[in-house]
């Protein structure tokens, strides 16, 4: 079944990829969820017309994505943690990245940090997805409180 997706989906697509779901994730949860809409001949030509008129506007925001992927690399990462030895007494998750990057000004929402779950001390790569073609890999490194 081929599906034009209204918005982003995680481990699927972006906003107006046209994809190839199984006919019951399609039915059951991507339409009625408002997530997607069918693909039909005229739907993607109403599609491709979109995506010409966008364009130019899509240009300038991949230009301001790259230029906050420059200064997102220029801020050196220490996150703070309670530790005894060289594991943590609970976890680092996104959301303390997103919250010492916003210490060094630049506020970045959580869902599009990946890093995983990290348990132990030491230096770490995070990824920051600020547009569909800018994905930074962001270093950082736990250090233990003293």
């Amino acid at each position: 079944m081929e599906l034009i997706l209204r918005q982003d989906v995680q481990n699927l697509g972006f906003k107006d990829d046209i994809v190839t779901v199984k006919n019951g994730y399609g039915r059951n949860f991507l339409i009625p969820q408002g997530h997607a809409h069918l693909a039909t001949s005229s739907a993607k030509k109403v599609l491709a017309e979109n995506l010409k008129q966008r364009a130019h506007k899509e240009a300038k925001v991949v230009a301001d994505a790259k230029a906050l992927a420059e200064a997102l690399k220029a801020i050196e990462i220490k996150i703070f943690a309670k530790a005894g030895g060289e594991k943590l007494f609970g976890s680092i998750t996104n959301i303390d990245i997103a919250e010492s990057l916003a210490k060094g000004g630049q506020q970045i929402e959580r869902k599009f940090i990946t890093s995983g779950i990290v348990k132990r001390t030491g230096k770490y790569t995070a990824s920051v997805r600020l547009h569909r073609d800018v994905i930074v890999e962001l270093d950082y490194e736990i250090v233990a409180e003293k």
